[in-house]
């Protein structure tokens, strides 16, 4: 398997591509005006200490408080790897920890604490006491005092030689945890980045005293060095980046940290198609932002993220088989296994994860499902855990959630559904104007009234040739303007105007019979394509002869007006 990286390097954003096999399997964004604050260390202040929550609220400057927990007081917590302890005698004990938060922490105090999670939606970012100083080979715990052997190198000797020189190199009363691109390097590379971690902690502490409370004390390197840092290692076949400035600082910082692999760095100079549109990153992108992915046997996933989970549905789609249902739905399930490992990875989905397979009657093939997830979440280096079947036969797993997932990155709220994936239908909103209308001419003693409602909406409330509104007007005994407005919200009703008929009738026409107008031919008429139409916040004009001049500016008579649209002709 090859893996290689793609960098695009923008005026105002920094993207990363990991792809195995020329397929993407991650992707990180930064941007300038957005940048990520995990690993970010502040100067805080406790604002808020909630017994009842085993946890307090502290203001780190950002827009929301941060999150501090209890455990994140008295236990470590890694935004690394997966790490196997060598020795868990080290590990501080949960039980000597006193019972209630407040017992360690009051309102007003101020304390040195790390991000250890990005603030998302609604909740602000959480963070811990303990600090993790990573770098090329190790990650520093200064505040504990313990050794780690990253879980990924295998080789029991290997392991013991890598635990022995942390053993010598690291401080008294400081914990290590020793990095998979550790394997096979010698003390003397290992020693130099344990000083450059020691000579950054040193820095923080005394940064620490002249900080505020509220404001930053060590910010995390950006993501190119990160991505550098952490992933470009001897796995990785090529590094792309499209930045001649990057370039050449990504090789001044290999030249500190892995010599060996500068040769692996390409420029990519071409200018006649961009790097990620070479590589075919683009479209694989917006495909992640689907919720629908197709199989390859012709069944599909849906997939649904909330707040508080993520639902995976399987479906056997196209896919007929070829023996039996038994058979068809156990070929899908196995298929299915592998692409929601990758899709998850991809889409970088954290927390909670159900996914509903096809029913299967063998427990044989249930585990078969199984054992293949299961094996395929190993290749994501995010913790995933798979539960296993719940008793209503979804499988549920979880997977650590630190940063933002692809699709709050990419993509924000709908404004017509507010995330709901639906909005009130046209003729539903059509009955509701009608209770608007029976509110409004209940309570108010007048004439007329005029509604704005999106173009949608009004047209089903207008009706066909005016046919529905001529019929409210006639139950209600007064006069009604309807006017379209496509920045109207789908679900809103807008009253413009109350009153006299005179008044209303003024408002609602933006036009006068005889007026010359300039106006922008924007389509042919739908019934009569010789004719074409032009708006006016919403009003339509119907300008005859205008059908073959659409996207063109004409000069229009207004020569006859109507409730809901006018007539012009080309002068």
């Amino acid at each position: 398997m090859t893996k290689e990286i793609a960098v695009d390097v923008d005026r105002d954003q920094t993207r990363v591509a990991v792809m195995e096999d020329r397929v993407l399997t991650e992707i990180y964004i930064e941007k300038a005006y957005n940048q990520r604050v995990v690993g970010n260390i502040y100067k805080g202040k406790v604002v808020n200490v909630l017994p009842g929550m085993q946890a307090a609220f502290v203001d780190i400057g950002l827009e929301k408080n941060a999150f501090l927990y209890v455990d994140d007081v008295y236990t470590n917590n890694f935004d690394e790897e997966e790490v196997l302890l060598d020795d868990s005698k080290n590990l501080p004990v949960k039980e000597n920890r006193p019972v209630s938060i407040k017992d360690v922490l009051r309102e007003g105090q101020e304390i040195m604490i790390q991000v250890i999670k990005e603030p998302i939606g609604t909740k602000g970012a959480r963070v811990t006491t303990h600090i993790t100083l990573p770098g090329r080979y190790l990650v520093l715990m200064p505040t504990v005092d313990y050794i780690g052997i990253s879980r990924r190198i295998e080789s029991e000797t290997e392991r013991a030689r890598l635990k022995a020189i942390a053993e010598e190199i690291k401080p008294p009363d400081m914990g290590v945890i020793v990095r998979t691109v550790a394997e096979d390097k010698g003390k003397e590379e290992i020693s130099q980045d344990m000083d450059f971690l020691l000579k950054l902690w040193k820095e923080i502490l005394n940064r620490k005293s002249s900080t505020k409370p509220g404001k930053i004390i060590h910010k995390d390197y950006d993501l190119l060095y990160r991505i550098v840092r952490d992933l470009f290692s001897s796995e990785v076949d090529k590094l792309y980046i499209n930045s001649r400035s990057e370039y050449e600082k990504v090789l001044e910082l290999l030249d500190f940290i892995s010599p060996h692999l500068k040769p692996r760095v390409v420029f990519y100079d071409r200018k006649d198609i961009e790097i990620f549109e070479y590589f075919n990153i683009e479209d694989a992108i917006y495909n992640a932002l689907n919720r629908k992915v197709w199989l390859k046997s012709g069944g599909y996933l849906v997939i649904d993220q909330t707040e508080a989970l993520t639902a995976i549905d399987v479906n056997t789609g196209k896919f007929v088989g070829n023996t039996d249902l038994e058979d068809t739905v156990l070929k899908t399930n196995l298929e299915a296994a592998k692409e929601i490992a990758y899709q998850i990875r991809l889409r970088d989905i954290g927390g909670i994860i159900i996914i509903d397979f096809i029913d299967m009657n063998s427990s044989e093939h249930q585990k078969m499902v199984i054992d293949t997830l299961e094996e395929e979440v190993k290749k994501d280096k995010t913790k995933v855990h798979v539960l296993g079947l719940t008793q209503l036969g979804l499988v549920e797993l979880t997977r650590k959630k630190v940063r933002q997932g692809l699709s709050e990155v990419l993509q924000k709220t709908c404004p017509y559904c507010g995330g709901k994936g639906k909005i009130i239908s046209e003729d539903t909103m059509a009955k509701k104007v009608e209770k608007e209308l029976k509110k409004i001419f209940r309570y108010r003693d007048i004439e007329a009234v005029l509604l704005e409602l999106h173009p949608n909406v009004a047209a089903v409330v207008i009706g066909s040739g005016g046919s529905h509104l001529n019929q409210l007007e006639e139950e209600f005994g007064r006069s009604i303007y309807i006017r379209g407005n496509e920045n109207v919200h789908p679900e809103d009703i807008k009253v413009k105007v109350m009153g006299s008929k005179s008044q209303v009738k003024d408002l609602a026409y933006p036009v006068r019979e005889g007026q010359i107008l300039e106006l922008l031919v924007e389509g042919a008429h739908v019934s009569n394509p010789r004719d074409g139409i032009a708006r006016i916040n919403g009003y339509i004009v119907d300008i005859e002869n205008a059908g073959n001049i659409i996207g063109e500016k004409v000069k229009v008579e207004i020569y006859k007006t109507f409730r809901t649209y006018a007539k012009a002709r080309l002068v």
